[in-house]
């Protein structure tokens, strides 16, 4: 893309006229100047961010106080993390698979402007689903004014709903246990063990295509499969496979040992966290919501330091979107400077805390962020011409 040099231009165009005398004469030649302005270096760069960057302009023109700015600040902050060699690390809570997130948490993977994962069980598990079972879904918009019957009958329908929408129970679970068990009998009668999310990158890559009824490139744990990230699932057992594998364990079907227990995921993230923070701007971690999607990942800094005493980096770079509040000593509500008194973050720690919906920043966030990944140098120059501004 050719962009324009930054100077006002007039241009002066002569056009020569054939006229002829009024005097009877022969024709002459006059010059008549025709003046042409062209548009405005502001609105030439104006077509050009909207066409090229629409979100990051959307962002950095409109969202200049309270949470719109906290948005805008991690954004900038987490984009200049990744141009410095940094690495980002996630930690996702909540029903984020089911709101659709992987519908830009995929494409942000394969970008590689996500480096890690923390995810509950829940998360891991209905990335797939809705790659399988996408079609089986059913949507309650209406959701607030349900009664109690109407969830009744839900149930009834063998539905099993998540605000607002709601996962088949046949088409996700079931069909997904069939692969699953095969799997982990196999597993037990090998004495293999595994970490949970190997298991699900075994199954996501067994899927066949012809049986995918969800956006494949919306599928973030096929994604990271793919890209081999590093995952943790801390307390996996609470989710609907960690479920179905209690029950077999419990009939004696299958060994519980084949699947790595959480400490196995602890003493093994220190490894991980070593090797995603071996550039010399480090990792930073990313939140959405709270929980032990957060809370475990985040303390291999002070682990490693303190009960290992052994050298570490701090994170580089802390982000949350979260609702909760900082009230009756709350882990997921407390602002990020407590973190500093634990030994997570320092005081020169760039930390965001954006009070909101992260179904509705993190869509934003992200695609920005790989406008930015598509044209690093004129993102650059963008951002750089709103720092300028007054904001």
């Amino acid at each position: 893309m050719v962009v324009a040099v930054a100077v006002a231009v007039l241009v002066v165009v002569v056009v020569v006229v054939a006229a002829a005398r009024v005097d009877g004469g022969g024709p002459s030649r006059h010059r008549r100047l025709v003046r042409i302005d062209l548009p405005s270096e502001e609105t030439r760069m104006s077509t050009m961010t909207n066409a090229e960057f629409p979100v990051l302009d959307f962002v950095l023109t409109n969202y200049k106080n309270f949470n719109a700015r906290a948005t805008r600040d991690a954004l900038i902050s987490y984009w200049q993390h990744i141009q410095g060699g940094g690495r980002m690390f996630w930690a996702v809570a909540g029903a984020m698979s089911s709101a659709q997130l992987g519908i830009t948490l995929a494409p942000a993977i394969r970008a590689g402007l996500i480096h890690g994962l923390s995810v509950t069980g829940a998360n891991l598990e209905e990335s797939l689903f809705r790659l399988v079972a996408h079609h089986g879904y059913k949507d309650f918009p209406d959701y607030r004014y349900l009664t109690k019957h109407d969830d009744t009958v839900i149930l009834e329908n063998r539905m099993r709903r998540v605000t607002d929408t709601s996962i088949p129970e046949d088409e996700a679970f079931r069909a997904v246990e069939k692969i699953a068990v095969p799997m982990w009998q196999q597993a037990s009668a090998s004495n293999e063990r595994r970490f949970w999310h190997e298991y699900f990158y075994e199954i996501i890559q067994a899927v066949d295509p012809k049986d995918y009824e969800g956006d494949v490139d919306a599928c973030w744990l096929l994604a990271a499969a793919k890209a081999k990230l590093p995952i943790v699932v801390p307390g996996y057992e609470d989710s609907t496979f960690g479920n179905i594998f209690a029950s077999y364990v419990k009939t004696g079907e299958l060994n519980a040992t084949i699947a790595k227990s959480g400490i196995e995921y602890m003493a093994d993230f220190y490894d991980r966290y070593r090797e995603m923070s071996s550039t010399d701007a480090g990792v930073g971690f990313f939140q959405i919501g709270g929980g032990i999607a957060g809370d475990f990942p985040i303390c291999v800094v002070p682990s490693i330091k303190y009960d290992l005493s052994q050298p570490v980096k701090p994170w580089a770079y802390f982000c949350q979107i979260s609702d909760s509040t900082t009230s009756y000593g709350s882990y997921s509500g407390a602002t990020p400077n407590e973190k500093i008194t634990w030994d997570k973050l320092t005081e020169t720690t760039p930390m965001f805390v954006i009070e909101s919906d992260a179904t509705i920043v993190v869509p934003l966030l992200l695609r920005a962020l790989l406008e930015c990944q598509a044209n690093p140098a004129a993102a650059d120059a963008l951002i750089a011409k709103h720092l300028g501004a007054k904001h």
